[in-house]
This record gives C-alpha cells, sequence and structure tokens, in this order.
C-alpha cells in the first residue's frame, strides 16, 4: 500500500522563466532531483523549468537549491533568484534587503513591489569571436560564465540564406551546440542575440537541463549584455527583451579587465499556490 503526502509549493514566474517553489528549511525533502523530475513534469506535475527548495544557510539569509526540470543540479540561475527572493519577503522568511545562498557564492536581492533585483557574480572566462564546427556549417560564438555556462551568437536581420533571431531554429542549433564536445561533460546554454538598439537586446535562450526553448533566462540576459558590450555593440545599462516579451535590465561596470556589480532586474510574480499529493518515498 503507498502512503502519499501534501507538499505546499507556490508556483512562481520570473518574465516566462517558471519554477516551483518549496520552503524546505525543515529538510524535509531529501530526493531533491527525483522531486524535479515529477513536479515539473508539464502533463502529470505542476509544470516548469525548474524546482526551487529554500532551505537553512549558516551565512545568508537562506540558501537556494535549484534543480532543472530533468533533475539535473542548476546551480545558480538569474530568475529562480529573483523568484525565490520574492517568495522569502511574501513569507517573511527575508527582509525587502537580503541576502542567499546558491553555489557556496552569497547573492543580494531588493524586492521593489513586483519586481525584484539581483546583485550577480562577476562574469568569467569571456571569450569572442571563436570558431565552432557544426552540422550546418563552421559558426563564430561568444562565450562567458555568469554563474552558469553560456555560448552566445550574435544574429542579424533575417536575410536569403541566413536565418535571423525570429528564423533561427532554437532547439535544434541550440541542442547540437549545447551537446558538443567543447562543452562536455556539462553541456552550455546557448543564447541567440538581436541588437535591437544602442541599449538593447533581443534574446532567445536554449537551456541544458530544460533542454529547451525557454521563455527567459536571467543568466543568458546577462550573458548576452555582457558579449555585446564586450563587442561594442551596445552600452548599458541593457534592457534584454526576452522570449515572452519581457523585459530584464541588465546593469553592470566595464572594468579594465573584466565587469563587476552586475544586477539583473525585473518581474517576478506569483502564479498560484496549492499542494501537490507526492509518494512517501519521493520525500
Amino acid at each position: 500500500m503507498a502512503f502519499f503526502m501534501k507538499l505546499e509549493f507556490t508556483k512562481m514566474t520570473g518574465a516566462g522563466n517558471d519554477f516551483v517553489i518549496i520552503d524546505n528549511r525543515n529538510g524535509r525533502i531529501q530526493d531533491g532531483p527525483g522531486l524535479a523530475r515529477i513536479v515539473c513534469e508539464r502533463h502529470f506535475g505542476v509544470g516548469a523549468d525548474g524546482l526551487l527548495l529554500l532551505e537553512e544557510s549558516e551565512k545568508a539569509d537562506f540558501r537556494m537549491m535549484y534543480y532543472n526540470a530533468d533533475g539535473s543540479y542548476g546551480g545558480m540561475c538569474g530568475n529562480g533568484g529573483r523568484c525565490i527572493a520574492r517568495f522569502a519577503f511574501k513569507n517573511g522568511i527575508a527582509g525587502a534587503e537580503q541576502s542567499f545562498e546558491a553555489l557556496e557564492t552569497v547573492y543580494r536581492g531588493v524586492i521593489t513591489g513586483e519586481s525584484v533585483e539581483l546583485l550577480m557574480k562577476d562574469p568569467s572566462k569571456i571569450r569572442t569571436g571563436i570558431m565552432l564546427p557544426t552540422s550546418a556549417g563552421t559558426i563564430r560564438y561568444n562565450f562567458v560564465d555568469t554563474g552558469s555556462p553560456h555560448v552566445v551568437l550574435v544574429l542579424s536581420d533575417d536575410a536569403p540564406g541566413k536565418p535571423g533571431l525570429s528564423s533561427i531554429d532554437v532547439v535544434r542549433v541550440g541542442r547540437e551546440i549545447r551537446q558538443n564536445k567543447e562543452f562536455s561533460p556539462d553541456g552550455t546554454n546557448v543564447d541567440f542575440v538581436k541588437v535591437d538598439g544602442v541599449n538593447r537586446l533581443k534574446l532567445r535562450t536554449y537551456e541544458r537541463g530544460v533542454e529547451d526553448e525557454t521563455l527567459a533566462c536571467g543568466t543568458g540576459s546577462i550573458a548576452a549584455a555582457v558579449i555585446a558590450t564586450e563587442l561594442g555593440l551596445v552600452t548599458g545599462p541593457v534592457d534584454v527583451q526576452v522570449r515572452s516579451g519581457a523585459i530584464l535590465n541588465v546593469a553592470f561596470e566595464k572594468r579594465a579587465k573584466g565587469y563587476g556589480e552586475i544586477r539583473l532586474s525585473g518581474p517576478a510574480d506569483v502564479v498560484f499556490e496549492g499542494t501537490f499529493e507526492l509518494p512517501h518515498s519521493v520525500i
């Protein structure tokens, strides 16, 4: 006879990136990957890009554990971080100015109404103009780690024989690059970017772990802004229009060597709250 337990959750979205958030300060949930695969499934579960567990921390207000929909550990997620920050504020776990731990890094958030700003990790491993052989021919890509690894491809407008942002097959091309041995064993996210003004970009992202195009990506928006600035295509701060149509703002300091004071801001909204019934063995 199977035993079931009810688990309270909150469904939130950060500019289209959606998450299931659970307060796990009591440590009841031990199998984060297994739970993520169940609750993130869009036909039989709640449906989400990822699972966020809020846990106790000794060096911040709380710790964020992020699991992709496929159960893989996601590390840091910009939009997830903004959502869990608002969740913590809404539930009295942390104040309007707060800190949380993720991947042994402490992030700081400020909640203003429905908008959340995060002070993010400085980007690293910036490389530009690298050639990569693919089934569609050799492409020129850029790379940056913004808390998660990102390949950034800058596209122009659609033209005969040359796909642009609206027509490119994000899933096919993104998946091939994500699985390329150049980025093994962990793979990479892939961002497709179009310059839309002196401080504005449009972005589409293929996310590893979700293994599909998502409606938004926080670390991807930072990656796009940093690479476009590095290439001299925009100046900061940069507004990034993601696939959902929402705008994420990326502000930063351009330094002699690299970038710092990275701030990601935008909407973080509660979609609904509820309970999910799970076999006791999963929890």
